[in-house]
């Protein structure tokens, strides 16, 4: 597999490099001001600018914790441009598959190829009244959550920002599901990022009392809903349709729970044009229950084989090209790609005719890698996997707040000054 990774930076590189840069250098010259002749810094040894670039080619587990070092650094590193630098241009990406552990409580399953790990999470939930959640996407390093009855919470945990959105107002209030759980023939969810707007969107499909199927839009940039209901093609049923979706190349993916036409096989929503249309799988896809997933780059399907001992990935090497689907047999049942380790191995999870089950690694020619014993591997059935990329990048509402209160202070302090 040697599709490369698609970025959409927003600003050139340089002209970020530039920015971020002059940022920390006013940071810097005001620590100097306050150091009084104390002992060198590194800041004195080192040119910002490599200090910049050296923090740029970090793991973004220990740059949390480099914000402590000093004021400087941590300007720097929490500089939104800095951020966005970071995501698309950092050597190894971080991937973690999260799970909702109880009610308030969640697992991360940190995804590696030497060393997989996991660590329970608090994510940012009202604690009253008690809520059912469910993961139903990520972008960006954000992680989206459905809570009952009709609310959603973007949540990024490497930065702990959050933002909880309602959208009670565009749905029928129906019956209460079984157990408070989504019901799957109603709702359909999506989250991604349009990079021509520089804003993430959130999409809910939803079916009213009369049988109609809509679409509203929920815009973080302006903090408001869209009704694209005229966008909504005939071939959506929703009841044959994952709630999670899959954010890749500026479009939402969702894949059917049993396939019906191959031709019609993932449905994508464009962000950008704000459009439906389809991709067609193999023909020779066999299985029910596809699960779509992104491999180094790449479109992936999988399903279990005729033999149902193994599973069948399906990678698209060249987006939208039909004729370069390329098929891998993974010997193991119920295996689910997740993602690629650093030696381009598949990561999954599934059990073996062995009776081992968890996390496991096959290289491309189908051998087992190796298998993690020890990781959570219990997940109720039907809901969707949703692998999340970590990042340090904040939701546009954190950048306005951080900008006013920059007005504020400069506010302030010309008051004081003219007092």
């Amino acid at each position: 597999m040697n599709c490369e990774k698609l970025s959409n930076p927003s600003m050139d590189k340089k002209n970020k490099l530039k920015h971020t840069v002059n940022k920390a250098k006013e940071e810097s010259n005001m620590e100097k001001k306050n150091q009084n002749g104390k002992s060198k810094s590194i800041h004195d040894i080192l040119p910002l600018d490599l200090i910049h670039i050296i923090l740029l080619r970090v793991p973004i587990g220990h740059l949390a914790r480099l914000r402590c070092v000093s004021k400087l650094w941590c300007s720097l590193i929490s500089d939104p441009d800095f951020g966005e630098l970071h995501f698309h241009h950092s050597p190894a990406a971080t991937n973690a598959c999260i799970f909702m552990k109880n009610e308030t409580m969640a697992d991360l399953v940190y995804l590696d190829g030497n060393d997989a790990s996991q660590k329970e999470v608090c994510p940012p939930f009202q604690k009253k009244p008690p809520s059912y959640f469910l993961v139903v996407g990520s972008c960006r390093g954000f992680i989206l959550f459905h809570g009952q009855p009709h609310f959603l919470v973007v949540w990024n945990p490497l930065t702990g920002s959050s933002k909880r959105i309602s959208y009670s107002h565009i749905v029928h209030p129906g019956k209460p599901h079984v157990y408070g759980r989504i019901a799957y023939n109603v709702y359909l969810h999506g989250f991604g990022y349009d990079a021509s707007q520089d804003d993430y969107l959130i999409l809910v499909a939803w079916c009213d009392c009369k049988g109609q199927y809509h679409l509203d839009c929920f815009s973080l940039k302006t903090n408001s809903w869209i009704n694209l209901d005229a966008a909504v093609p005939k071939l959506l049923g929703f009841h044959y349709w994952h709630s999670g979706g899959l954010f890749f190349n500026d479009a939402v993916h969702w894949v059917p729970f049993d396939l019906k036409d191959y031709r019609d096989a993932i449905v994508i929503f464009d962000l950008k044009e704000m459009t439906f249309s389809t991709i067609s799988a193999p023909e020779q896809l066999s299985g029910s229950s596809p699960s779509v997933a992104l491999l180094g780059g790449c479109l992936a399907l999988s399903s279990p084989n005729d033999d149902c001992r193994n599973t069948d990935i399906w990678v698209m090497k060249e987006y939208k090209v039909h004729s370069s689907w390329t098929l891998y047999q993974i010997p193991c049942k119920g295996f689910r790609p997740l993602c690629l380790s650093s030696n381009r191995d598949i990561i999954g999870r599934g059990y073996t005719s062995c009776g081992k089950t968890g996390y496991f690694i096959y290289n491309v020619r189908g051998d087992l890698l190796k298998h993690f014993k020890d990781l959570c591997c219990q997940l109720p059935k039907h809901e969707p996997i949703i692998v999340y990329t970590e990042s340090l990048l904040p939701l546009p509402s954190d950048i306005k707040d951080k900008d006013n209160k920059k007005k504020m202070k400069k506010e302030i302090r010309h008051q004081v000054h003219h007092e």
